[in-house]
């Protein structure tokens, strides 16, 4: 079984608090038509608003874009318990 060190702490610990920034930063997503189909075909929810351009060449009905609009706090969420993994990562022994 893996044993978790400082470095793993370190490295999860940065890129939650990198992740963490981009969802502060970003309002929304807006996922292309390949995702959007997958998503809808995954939940069976085909969705019912504007169509956009699909290729002609495509036999499957045509799809709009789906637009994801995280929450507010969870780029804080992320930004918190990253800088908890940082500081943790940097009491611990080093690894031998």
């Amino acid at each position: 079984m893996l044993e978790l060190n400082r470095n793993h702490y370190l490295m999860v610990g940065t890129i939650l608090v990198a992740m963490g920034i981009q969802f502060r930063m970003v309002e929304s997503f807006v996922l292309n038509e390949q995702t959007t189909a997958m998503i809808a075909k995954r939940l069976n929810k085909p969705d019912s608003a504007a169509t956009t351009f699909m290729p002609v060449f495509n036999s499957s009905p045509p799809v709009s874009a789906r637009v994801i609009t995280p929450p507010r706090w969870i780029g804080f969420m992320m930004i918190s318990v990253g800088a908890v993994l940082i500081l943790h990562s940097l009491i611990m022994p080093k690894p031998q």
